[in-house]
């Protein structure tokens, strides 16, 4: 990742607005620092532009790792999974009406949901405190 330019980062994290792309996670109330994510990984032939960059939380790139597709669990379908650059976060998923769980709307969102664990115990742990504090969901 020390390939990429100081720029770049402040380029994908202004675009961000220092939020996790992913589960929306923002920098001001996560442990550690948001990282750059490569949506398409360079395993995978993707590359260092700012179209294929992505500010993601630590568990979700982690959970992300290589991953570009996953089965969809309506469908049974592999999908691709969602790409913040082509893809709006309001269109493939809401909030559980008690602002702790990510609720996938379309194959995409499900996939999503799944393959970065984004409801996992942890994640669903600190958002009901961030909820209690005010400060979750996002708008």
């Amino acid at each position: 990742m020390s390939s990429l330019s100081e720029t770049i980062r402040q380029k994908v994290r202004e675009r961000a607005e220092n939020r996790c792309e992913y589960c929306l996670s923002h920098q001001d109330y996560i442990m550690g620092r948001l990282q750059i994510d490569h949506i398409q990984p360079v395993a995978k032939g993707g590359d260092n532009t700012e179209d294929n960059l992505c500010l993601a939380c630590e568990l979700c790139n982690q959970y992300k790792w290589t991953q570009t597709e996953n089965l969809d669990p309506k469908s049974g379908e592999i999908v691709s999974l969602f790409n913040p650059r082509q893809q709006q976060w309001q269109k493939h998923f809401t909030w559980s009406p008690e602002g702790t769980e990510i609720i996938g709307l379309t194959a995409c969102g499900r996939a999503t949901v799944g393959a970065l664990r984004l409801n996992n115990s942890l994640a669903v742990t600190v958002r009901k405190n961030w909820v209690k504090a005010g400060w979750h969901p996002p708008n």
